[in-house]
């Protein structure tokens, strides 16, 4: 509804309503069907006025929407293929389809190369190199589908692009910023900002960096490039004394930029990418906190800046304080040569106390995973004979915790025997088989499978994997109230392809009372380091080391289960 209301030239404010309401649903972590069904309020959920939530009723009754149909049938075909080319955007995509008649991306192609797009009033040569380039990378990258990264992936591109960025003699400062800073799982594309000495530009520095396929644009102040993997790059050059304002611009999601933008012409003031201004004065801008306190907001974190209720908790006192990766006191989920790891016991322990942890768990799998050599219950007890003999050669250095990652059994029960379970300290329970059960049978089962009156983490809580599988069909909402009701925690899983209790869920758990975990679900050594991601994910569902079972020493860690 949006973007075909953009097209028509309907009331801005019209336009980002829409937005903003499908962004919040996207972020509510339930079932606005479910939520219908049951006749709440839809209009509670921040960002949906009763307009928009008798359509949310709409589409949840119907699956389709009458107001939207009629808008495709108003909005010419050819418009909305054109319109999310980059430079376009609806308005100059109707005015080509209006002025040259093209109705698809290949008539467009041969009216840019017959010249014809440089005479369209508001359009020049420049424009059509641009639009012509564009048409020709899509092409080449046909049947890539440009799918969004995963954080991690793009990790090292964007440290290369910074040192790269640094060594420039003119720059001062240089950061990423966008949702790559915000910590999202996946991002599309990187933004980036360099704060310069006066009369310097970094830009012919940045386009010659070799990992860059092909330079999309290149002006003064800004440069856009597609490196050779497609991730597409942005960097915006500013002065140095407008370095907090352009960082601060540059990250938040829009609907979070919006806000502080509606906020400040309510005070009276203007904020933009080079500061804040009083009429002509510029009051900030040399630093983010600047920029905040001339609004009358303390700093906000990078992972907060979603508009999920930061700027108002900032107003009233009630940010978070983030759990950071130093809080961290043990691992709760590692996997050794015993089954899919490729570390011993000893080495498991001798990389815990490298990073300073008090404890660890040891979590092989169990024998229903047999494509994973899974231990039965033999094999479990002998190793859990293996680490009390460790611990005894450590000394109280550091604490191995008896554990499995035992399976999720079709029918809800778990995979070792009761009188095996009673032996750990900690049990981590996972589903890695059945994954197409109905939502029904898959919530009974997860939930059966917590209901065990041990010391139980569920692992992994979705079964997604980014960019590989979807999650499984499972009520969360139906989840959570579980592990709350029996005091069971959830983890948030480092591993880079799972992330997995998302953001969304995880503030839903804190917001229920859950306590979590945030491990590595390591099987070798350098995924220790898969804790950063972990942490990054939990930072952005709100979580403070209060809410994470594994900042505690290990006593009260223990003692922290129902």
């Amino acid at each position: 509804m949006a973007g075909l209301r953009e097209v028509q030239g309907a009331n801005k404010c019209r336009v980002r309503a829409y937005r903003n309401a499908a962004r919040s649903i996207d972020n509510l972590g339930r079932s606005v069907a479910e939520m219908a069904e049951r006749g709440e309020d839809l209009s509670a959920i921040p960002g949906i006025g009763k307009e928009l939530a008798r359509k949310a009723v709409e589409i949840s009754a119907t699956g389709s929407l009458a107001d939207l149909t009629r808008l495709r049938r108003q909005v010419p075909r050819a418009v909305t293929e054109l319109m999310d080319l980059p430079g376009l955007g609806p308005n100059k995509a109707r005015q080509l389809h209006e002025a040259l008649g093209v109705a698809t991306r290949s008539e467009l192609a041969e009216a840019a190369q017959a010249g014809r797009i440089r005479r369209v009033p508001g359009f020049g040569p420049k424009t059509e190199e641009r639009i012509l380039a564009e048409l020709a990378a899509r092409r080449s990258d046909k049947g890539s589908n440009r799918s969004r990264f995963r954080h991690a992936d793009v990790e090292q591109v964007v440290e290369g692009l910074l040192a790269h960025v640094r060594r420039d003699r003119g720059v001062v400062r240089a950061e990423a910023a966008g949702s790559f800073r915000r910590g999202k799982e996946t991002v599309g594309d990187i933004d980036m900002v360099a704060a310069c000495r006066p009369g310097y530009s970094v830009i012919d520095h940045f386009v010659s960096f070799g990992g860059i396929s092909r330079v999309v644009s290149k002006g003064p102040t800004r440069a856009t490039v597609v490196m050779r993997s497609g991730l597409q790059v942005d960097l915006r050059s500013v002065d140095k004394d407008s370095w907090g304002a352009a960082l601060h611009y540059f990250t938040g999601s829009r609907a979070h930029t919006l806000k502080i933008r509606l906020m400040a012409q309510r005070a009276g003031l203007k904020v933009n990418e080079y500061g804040v201004y009083d009429g002509d004065r510029k009051i900030a801008g040399e630093t983010e906190e600047d920029v905040n306190a001339a609004l009358g907001l303390p700093y906000i974190e990078p992972e907060l800046r979603e508009d999920r209720g930061e700027v108002e908790a900032g107003l009233d006192g009630r940010l978070p304080e983030l759990v950071t990766e130093g809080d961290i006191r043990g691992n709760l989920h590692t996997h050794t040569v015993a089954t899919d790891g490729r570390m011993t016991l000893r080495q498991v322990a001798d990389g815990a106390m490298a990073r300073g942890y008090e404890y660890i768990a040891v979590t092989d799998h169990t024998q229903s995973l047999r494509i994973t050599n899974g231990q039965d219950p033999a094999r479990v007890l002998a190793q859990f004979a293996e680490i009390d003999r460790l611990n005894d050669e450590l000394e109280g250095r550091l604490r191995v915790l008896k554990s499995a990652e035992v399976d999720i059994l079709l029918d809800g029960s778990l995979d070792l025997p009761d009188g095996v379970l009673r032996e750990m300290d900690v049990v981590v329970c996972s589903v890695h088989s059945h994954f197409k059960l109905p939502r029904k049978h898959q919530t009974e089962r997860i939930i059966r499978a917590i209901s065990k009156p041990c010391p139980i983490i569920l692992g992994h809580g979705t079964g997604r994997k980014i960019n590989v599988r979807e999650p499984y069909d499972v009520d969360i909402e139906a989840v959570i109230d579980a592990a709350a009701r029996l005091g069971r925690v959830l983890e948030v899983n480092g591993q880079p392809e799972r992330l997995d209790i998302n953001d969304v869920y995880a503030k839903m758990a804190k917001e229920a009372g859950v306590k979590l975990s945030v491990s590595t679900d390591a099987h070798r050594l350098s995924e220790f380091d898969f804790m950063r991601h972990g942490v990054m994910q939990a930072r952005r569902g709100w979580l403070e080391a209060r809410d994470v079972i594994n900042t505690l020493p290990l006593e009260e860690m223990l003692a922290s289960f129902g």
